[in-house]
């Protein structure tokens, strides 16, 4: 009887030409910068390399997804489908959350702008570092820990982060910093700033914030504040993995990432408030409505045997 031998794993095709695909698109279209190709061949080394570490990075494609749609943002930037709200985000957050020093009036953002400390620079620069690096050591100790919760983490923060990208091109909106350097004027092409961080970057002597900011896709897109939604996702698939002391750390990150987006100038007061209506209404339209239909519970089902 004949052994049957596969010299490449099911779906390699796919996965070549679809890397090839990829970065055909973004030469064509885009940039073709080192990211892109590091993303590539992390993806495909870890395919290649083994069962376990195909099964892997199965499990981070959805990751991957969110890098590729958040890094498309630049092909099609959302001022070119709606007005950009400049004033009209100003004028409100001053209105409803107007801080009052020696009779002026100012946004929190630009009290904070004036009065600021070591302290707090080096504490909000800390938290706003961890965005990203938390939710995806979250996930890696998800992975190893429940298959399931994992995907529903992962699913539930790209869901999360259409919602709010979705948002973006329907409401763009500046961020303080541009009404601080460039006024109420609508300008192209602005590039990235770091804002308030600039403070933290020069107490550590390093440009961290300046290299991250330097790739930012759009300044743009303010609201909703993402980056306070994501720890609410994290907080709320803690609290269901029953991660005990692990949810203490969670839940500060949570209140310091909301601090240090204000007090950054990087977003309003109310971005903040939208950042946590998405990831609550996107945690709530994952659990309690796509959770419940058949088909995508047989979607999720054959994804956690893909990745087991």
């Amino acid at each position: 009887m004949r052994r049957k031998f596969q010299i490449l794993p099911a779906g390699s095709l796919f996965v070549i030409v679809a890397s090839i695909v990829y970065l055909s698109v973004m030469q064509i279209c885009s940039d073709l910068r080192p990211d892109h190709w590091a993303i590539i061949l992390a993806f495909n080394i870890c395919f290649f390399a083994g069962k376990g570490s195909r099964k892997f990075i199965l499990g981070f494609t959805v990751f991957a997804v969110f890098a590729i749609v958040y890094d498309a943002m630049r092909i099609f930037p959302n001022y070119q489908f709606a007005r950009v709200d400049i004033a009209g985000i100003y004028n409100l957050e001053k209105y409803l959350f107007a801080v009052r020093v020696e009779g002026t009036t100012l946004t929190p953002s630009e009290f904070f702008s004036i009065h600021h400390s070591i302290p707090a620079d080096l504490i909000s620069g800390f938290f706003y570092l961890n965005w990203i690096p938390v939710p995806l050591a979250f996930a890696v100790y998800l992975f190893f820990t429940n298959k399931r919760l994992f995907l529903n983490f992962s699913l539930t923060f790209l869901f999360v982060n259409l919602l709010g990208f979705s948002i973006y091109y329907i409401h763009p909106a500046a961020p303080p910093w541009y009404v601080a350097k460039y006024g109420f004027d609508f300008h192209l092409n602005v590039p990235g700033n770091i804002a308030g961080f600039s403070r933290f970057d020069q107490l550590v002597h390093a440009k961290i914030f300046g290299f991250i900011y330097a790739k930012n896709s759009n300044v743009f897109a303010a609201l909703p504040s993402l980056h306070c939604a994501y720890p609410m996702v994290v907080f709320f698939y803690g609290l269901k993995a029953r991660c005990k002391w692990m949810n203490i750390p969670f839940a500060t990150l949570v209140l310091g990432i909301w601090f240090a987006a204000v007090y950054s100038g990087h977003h309003y007061v109310i971005d903040v408030i939208m950042g946590i209506a998405c990831a609550i209404i996107g945690i709530a339209l994952y659990e309690y409505v796509l959770l419940k239909w058949p088909g995508y519970q047989r979607f999720l089902e054959k994804y956690i045997h893909l990745i087991s």
